[in-house]
């Protein structure tokens, strides 16, 4: 089989047509939820770091 750099680029191109492009709204919709996201797991990561390291402080005596 010889390898045709025209014929992969049409197909490049077919396969890019079929694609189902998001819309500007499904776009911010889902930055929005991740950034959402990304606070929530701040929160949270924040808290259990504070949790954890006041129960190895205390289990350890140190001040």
């Amino acid at each position: 089989m010889a390898f045709s750099p025209f014929k992969f680029l049409q197909e490049v191109r077919s396969e890019a047509g079929k694609v189902t492009w998001p819309t500007r709204r499904e776009v911010t919709i889902t930055t929005m939820m991740v950034f959402v996201m990304v606070a929530l797991a701040s929160v949270f990561f924040f808290f259990a770091d504070l949790i954890i390291r006041y129960f190895v402080t205390f289990l350890l005596g140190i001040r």
